[in-house]
């Protein structure tokens, strides 16, 4: 399994358009931008058939240390949530093994 980076990400992209990959790697980083405002401001973001990302409060809990093993309480957060849509979902189950 590799790593894909936003580089080349922004290449692949610009090859297949035969944009510069500078406009595809700044469109790219505008695209996380504003998805990333929406998310703060608690919209949830829908991409039809790709995924959904929204943003869920988790309660407080108690934890604990792993290395000392004392009990540590662990504040409320907000964490973004990825529900994955029903194309994506389908073809990462069949890819082969």
């Amino acid at each position: 399994m590799a790593t894909i980076t936003k580089r080349e990400l922004a290449e692949a992209i610009s090859q297949k358009l035969k944009s510069p990959q500078i406009v595809t790697k700044q469109t790219i980083q505008l695209f996380l931008e504003l998805c990333t405002e929406e998310l703060v401001k608690g919209n949830r973001l829908e991409f039809r058939d790709f995924g959904i990302l929204t943003t869920v409060e988790r309660g407080a809990k108690i934890g604990r240390n792993p290395k000392t093993g004392a009990t540590v309480e662990v504040p409320p957060k907000r964490v973004v949530r990825f529900k994955s849509g029903r194309l994506l979902k389908e073809k990462v189950q069949n890819l082969p093994s």
